[in-house]
């Protein structure tokens, strides 16, 4: 009947597990910067500062977690990238509007990211599955690879409808509505995307004749 009906399960690990991994993921990835960048923002740093510790912050992160374990998972990896080349512009020119730039090239570098593991045997949403929420697949299923990859191309398609409207906003808007604006955008979209990438995924393991079970252990 073809690769649609192969059976199979995935497996996630407990559900308090799970949680864990989750948090201790966005933590490394997200929460330590903004911590770095506030706290250098209170010593009266500014904005370049913030930045710099923000991106020191997650390098470190990088390094610690590269002499612990021998990798550096995904999420962690693409906030150092981001985080470098923003900062990079803001320090370099210390420009209000390189500054407010920063938001439409991080989704562009996000769009390109996402665009060229798409068609690879890694598309880069398997990788930040089995980081994130440490989805494990016994065997790769066909069916779930081609999810993987056109679930990729969907964030990819995300981010690059993020870059043109926030290239469009910083036109027409004045810096603190485009502020505004780039917070919803980004907060939209992201929250769009993964509802939107949760329930194909829901429709292909149906499709697929797989099921999602709990780690005993």
């Amino acid at each position: 009947m073809g690769a649609m009906s192969i059976p199979g399960h995935l497996e996630l690990p407990r559900p308090s597990r799970l949680l864990l991994t989750v948090g201790w993921n966005l933590t490394e990835s997200l929460g330590l910067p903004v911590v770095a960048y506030l706290i250098a923002g209170r010593l009266g740093g500014g904005q370049a500062a913030g930045m710099v510790a923000a991106t020191a912050a997650v390098w470190l992160t990088a390094a610690v977690r590269k002499l612990a374990t021998r990798s550096v998972p995904g999420l962690l990896m693409i906030s150092a990238l981001l985080l470098t080349l923003q900062t990079a512009l803001v320090v370099a020119t210390g420009s209000m509007l390189v500054f407010l730039l920063q938001f439409p090239l991080a989704n562009l570098a996000l769009c390109i990211l996402f665009a060229r593991t798409a068609p690879t045997g890694t598309p880069l949403v398997a990788q930040l599955a089995a980081e994130v929420v440490a989805l494990r697949q016994p065997d790769r299923h066909p069916g779930l690879h081609r999810f993987f990859q056109g679930a990729t191309w969907l964030w990819a398609g995300i981010f690059a409808a993020s870059t043109i409207g926030l290239a469009v906003a910083m036109a027409v808007e004045p810096e603190k509505a485009f502020l505004l604006l780039t917070t919803a955008v980004t907060i939209g979209g992201v929250a769009a995307g993964t509802i939107f990438s949760a329930l194909w995924f829901i429709r292909v393991l149906r499709r697929c004749g797989l099921r999602v079970s709990f780690a005993q252990a």
